[in-house]
C-alpha cells in the first residue's frame, strides 16, 4: 500500500508492530497508536487492523476469546472514528465490526481489481469515495481460503494485493 502512493508521489509511510515486507526506509515499526499521536496531521490514514478475533472466518473460537476480541473491536473503533484525520479507510474482512461498530461502506473483491481471486474485503471509509472497480477479471478462485497452514499463513492471507493498493493510491491519492 505504502509503495502504490510512493509510486504516485505522496509521502506515504507504513507502520506495524511487524516488519515491513518493503523498503524499511519508510516503515515504523512500532503500534500506530504511536504514530498517530504526533503533532503533524495525516492527510490520509489507511489502517488494516489485525482481524484475528474480528473476521468470521474465526468465529467458531469467539467464545474463547471475549477479552481479546473486545480489545480489537475497540482498537478498529477507534480507528474507524480517528478524529484527526479528515480521510479514513479501515480495512477488514467480513466479520463482527459490521455489528458492533457500523456496517462497512463498501465490500470490495481482488477480482474488481485485476486479480483473479475471491477475498470479500470491507472497508469503513471517512472523508473518501468508494473505490471503483478498475479492472474486472475471470477465473475467479478463493485460493486465500484454502492456504495450507503453515507460520506465514496469516501474513500471507493478510497481504493486501497490487490492485486494490494501486486503484487506493489512484482514486484518493490526490483527494
Amino acid at each position: 500500500m505504502r509503495d502504490a502512493f510512493r509510486k504516485r508521489g505522496h509521502d506515504a509511510w507504513s507502520c506495524d508492530t511487524q516488519p515491513t515486507r518493503g523498503n524499511p526506509k519508510w516503515h515504523f515499526e512500532c503500534s500506530v497508536q504511536d504514530t498517530l499521536r504526533w503533532e503533524d496531521p495525516f492527510d490520509l490514514l489507511i489502517a488494516f487492523p489485525p482481524c484475528t478475533h474480528l473476521a468470521s472466518s474465526g468465529a467458531r473460537w469467539f467464545k474463547d476469546k471475549q477479552r481479546q476480541q473486545a480489545d480489537a473491536i475497540a482498537f478498529a473503533r477507534w480507528l474507524i472514528n480517528y478524529e484527526y484525520c479528515e480521510r479514513v479507510a479501515v480495512e477488514n474482512p467480513i466479520g463482527i465490526l459490521s455489528t458492533q461498530v457500523r456496517k462497512p461502506d463498501q465490500i470490495i473483491q481482488p477480482w474488481q481489481f485485476g486479480h483473479g481471486e475471491v477475498k470479500a474485503t470491507c472497508l469503513w471509509l471517512k472523508g473518501l469515495p468508494p473505490l471503483v472497480p478498475t479492472n474486472i477479471v475471470n477465473g475467479r478462485e478463493a485460493r486465500v481460503h484454502r492456504m495450507a497452514p503453515g507460520p506465514n499463513r496469516a501474513r500471507d492471507r493478510s497481504k493486501t494485493y497490487q490492485g486494490i493498493a494501486d486503484a487506493m493510491a489512484m482514486q484518493w491519492g490526490n483527494i
